[in-house]
C-alpha cells in the first residue's frame, strides 16, 4: 500500500472536476447575460449544458469518493508502510531521522505516529497528512525556516551562563563544575507553561546553533566547554555543521587563566 498509488488514481478525477468547474463558470456568466438580455433560446441551451456539466462533476466526485474509501488508512499506519516510506524519503532527501515506530526524532522535531487514530504529530502539533512525501517536505521546510531564524549565539551563551550559576548554587556544586544540560533546561524553563513554549527539542536546537557557532566565550569573557556523559539518558542529541549526530551532556563555564607576564 502506497499513498502515491492513491494519488495517481485520484488525479484524473481531480482534473475532470477542475476542468468542468471552469466550464461551469463560463456557462454561468453566459446564462447571467442571457437572463438579463432576454435571450431565452441561448438560455435554454446553456442551462442544459450546465446540467450536463453538473452531472459530470457529480460522477467525478463519486469516483474520488470510491477511490478514497477503498484506501485502508488504518492498515497503512498500523502495518508500518507509512513509516517505511517516510524513512525512505528522509534518506533520499538527506533528512536526518532516528528512532523506531511509532516515535522518531527528525531534529529538532519529535514525530509520533498514532496508528489507532491515523494521526500524525510533529512535536505537540497534529499534522493532517497521510502522504509521506508531503510530510517530509513539511519537516524539511520547517528545518530550513528554523535555520534561517535570527539567533544570537552570544546572548544565548549568556543566558546559559546565568542558568549555570543558579544551578551551581541550587545543586551545591563546586564553581566551574560540569552541570548536566538537562538540569540547566529546568532552570531556563522552570514552569510547565514555559516548557510548553520552549520544549527540550527547542533547547537542543539552540544548543546545536551555539555549538556550531564561532562563539567560545560569554560577553563577560567566561569560556564554556561542552562535555559527554556515560549516562545515555543525560545526553542531548544535536547535529553538527556536517549534519552528523553528536551528543552533548554537560557544560561548564570557567574564567580564562591570566597570561603570565
Amino acid at each position: 500500500m502506497n499513498y502515491e498509488d492513491l494519488y495517481q488514481s485520484l488525479q484524473p478525477h481531480e482534473k475532470n472536476v477542475k476542468d468542468t468547474l471552469a466550464s461551469l463558470q463560463k456557462l454561468f456568466k453566459a446564462v447571467s447575460r442571457e437572463i438579463e438580455n432576454g435571450d431565452l433560446k441561448s438560455l435554454s441551451r446553456d442551462l442544459e449544458a450546465m446540467a450536463g456539466a453538473s452531472a459530470a462533476i457529480s460522477s467525478s466526485l463519486q469516483g474520488m469518493r470510491d477511490v478514497t474509501e477503498a484506501f485502508d488508512a488504518r492498515a497503512y499506519f498500523e502495518n508500518g508502510e507509512f513509516a517505511a516510506q517516510m524513512l525512505a524519503l528522509c534518506e533520499e532527501k538527506g533528512v536526518d531521522v532516528r528512532g523506531d515506530f511509532p516515535v522518531y526524532e527528525i531534529f529538532p522535531y519529535r514525530v509520533r505516529l498514532d496508528a489507532e487514530n491515523q494521526d500524525l504529530y510533529m512535536d505537540r502539533k497534529k499534522v493532517q497528512c497521510m502522504r509521506p512525501g508531503s510530510f517530509v517536505e513539511t519537516v524539511k521546510n520547517g528545518q530550513e525556516r528554523l535555520n534561517k531564524a535570527p539567533f544570537n549565539a552570544l546572548t544565548f551563551a549568556g543566558e546559559l551562563a546565568d542558568a549555570y550559576d543558579l544551578a551551581i548554587l541550587k545543586l551545591k556544586k563546586q564553581p566551574e563544575a560540569d552541570v548536566y544540560l538537562t538540569s540547566l533546561y529546568k532552570f531556563l524553563a522552570p514552569m510547565s507553561r514555559f516548557r510548553k513554549d520552549y520544549d527540550q527539542q527547542s533547547f537542543a536546537f539552540d544548543l546545536a546553533r551555539l555549538y556550531t557557532s564561532d562563539i567560545e566565550t560569554t560577553k563577560s569573557g567566561r569560556r564554556f566547554q561542552f562535555g559527554p556523559s556515560r549516562i545515555g539518558g543525560k545526553a542531548i542529541r544535536i547535529l553538527n555543521k556536517a549534519g552528523q549526530e553528536q551528543f552533548l551532556a554537560t557544560i561548564r563555564f570557567f574564567e580564562q587563566p591570566s597570561e603570565s607576564v
